[in-house]
């Protein structure tokens, strides 16, 4: 059974609009997807650098590896733009109905938009997060990542 696709002819034929999803709900499908990243980075840092790696010690010595940034942001990174790649959505965005599309045709994203919009999570947060609260304030609900991306996010019809 295939992930329900956004009915993008609907939205190029003068059909159904789009529905954007909006900020709230994008926060919660974070808060989904923070939770299953930690449930797979955390073991693989015990497992890797070791129990030592989760002490107080550890955080205020400052000192870091190869290893350590690899699995806090390569994983991620890696499992992310995955989901987004299979299945227009990380976890969290499929349990709130939602897909990341091109802005454009509302088709499936290029690789190079969904590596563009992971690392345009970063700018996002820069000036205080307000890339991120940009959602709230914009007509179709882009974030500073997904202007820069060419994406959207939208509920899907079922």
């Amino acid at each position: 059974m295939s992930a329900p696709r956004p009915d993008a002819a609907a939205g190029a034929a003068g059909g159904a609009a789009p529905e954007y999803v909006g900020f709230w709900a994008r926060v919660g499908a974070t808060l989904i997807d923070t939770v299953w990243v930690l449930l797979l980075v955390t073991p693989l840092l015990a497992l890797v650098v070791g129990a030592g790696y989760f002490t107080l010690e550890h955080a205020l010595s400052g000192k870091t590896d190869l290893r350590e940034l690899l699995i806090s942001y390569g994983v991620p990174a890696i499992a992310v733009v995955a989901f987004w790649r299979g299945k227009l959505a990380t976890p969290g965005k499929m349990a709130i109905g939602a897909q990341i599309v091109d802005a454009g045709t509302l088709g499936k994203p290029t690789l190079g938009q969904l590596v563009a919009r992971y690392l345009g999570y970063f700018l996002s947060t820069i000036p205080l997060g307000l890339g991120l609260v940009w959602v709230a304030f914009d007509p179709r609900k882009q974030g500073w990542h997904d202007k820069l991306a060419n994406t959207v996010v939208i509920r899907v019809r079922r």
